[in-house]
């Protein structure tokens, strides 16, 4: 009788072990049907929020209108639209943060704000296909006797502090490529010599500079055309790694604005070129 007894216990504690994993299970895959993925989501509230640096030219607030603005802005702008999505709302957030704050703060759709694509970005992110390149400019007076770069031998070069360009000019004078180099805080500044012939010529950021040309029309310098960028980055928006259904539905439309000119358009609009537009 006893061995009967405990046998029926057993079968008993078995019999409810087995219940309650059915019932874990079945609880498990009834949530996994319930839960919505972020693009379905972002579809359904007709708002995608963005995470931004707010850095001119990418994506900021323009004081004048005080609408989202910039490249990064634009592209976004676009897709959402095409993508039936009827609001964008910005969450300004540190550059240096962005990602990490995509990856934690839920309210977070995805970011965008002139963001480079590198491997260790993309250990912890999904990056959509590049929107566009960015390359450096070499910038000289609008009719300066400089027109190609062995016309740079016995010039006087600026550059942004602690920039890569900055190292590009120091390894140009090692080649005795230039003369000598002038460090500024800024493009703003670079831009200024060049325009005022404190400098024969400067090295920046294209993307910063062509739209710095674009909005001010006083500044009495060109780029040079005749000159092959040697460092070259680009431009991607920035998703969390398990949103597929999101990251399939951006770049199908970043596909369909490239062929159809309209990502062109945009660059264009925001002072860049040809040169900055990735080739399928």
């Amino acid at each position: 009788m006893k061995k009967k007894f405990t046998l029926i216990v057993i079968i008993n504690l078995i019999g409810i072990i087995i219940g309650c994993g059915a019932s874990a299970m079945g609880a498990t895959i009834e949530n996994q049907a319930i839960e919505k993925d972020k693009l379905q989501t972002i579809t359904e509230k007709g708002v995608i929020t963005v995470a931004s640096g707010y850095g001119v030219p990418f994506f900021y607030i323009d004081s004048k209108t005080n609408q989202i603005s910039g490249i990064d802005a634009d592209i976004v702008n676009e897709i959402a639209k095409r993508l039936g999505i009827k609001k964008i709302e910005a969450k300004k957030v540190q550059f240096s943060e962005l990602l990490d704050k995509l990856n934690t703060d839920d309210s977070i759709d995805i970011a965008a704000s002139g963001i480079y694509i590198t491997p260790e970005r993309e250990k912890i992110v999904a990056f959509t296909q590049p929107l566009y390149k960015e390359t450096e400019a070499v910038i000289v007076q609008k009719f300066s006797k400089i027109n190609f770069m062995s016309d740079l031998k016995n010039a006087v070069v600026g550059v942004e502090k602690g920039t890569a360009f900055e190292y590009l000019a120091k390894r140009w004078k090692e080649n005795n490529l230039i003369k000598d180099i002038v460090i500024f805080e800024n493009s703003s500044e670079l831009l200024n010599a060049i325009n005022n012939g404190k400098v024969d010529a400067g090295i920046s950021d294209s993307v910063v500079v062509n739209y710095l040309l674009l909005k001010n029309k006083n500044l009495s310098v060109r780029t040079l055309e005749e000159y092959t960028p040697e460092i070259s980055g680009s431009i991607g928006i920035a998703v969390r790694k398990d949103e597929i259904s999101l990251l399939n539905a951006l770049n199908k439309t970043i596909n369909d604005m490239r062929a159809d000119g309209t990502l062109y358009a945009i660059l264009v609009k925001n002072g860049l070129n040809k040169n900055n537009m990735i080739q399928n």
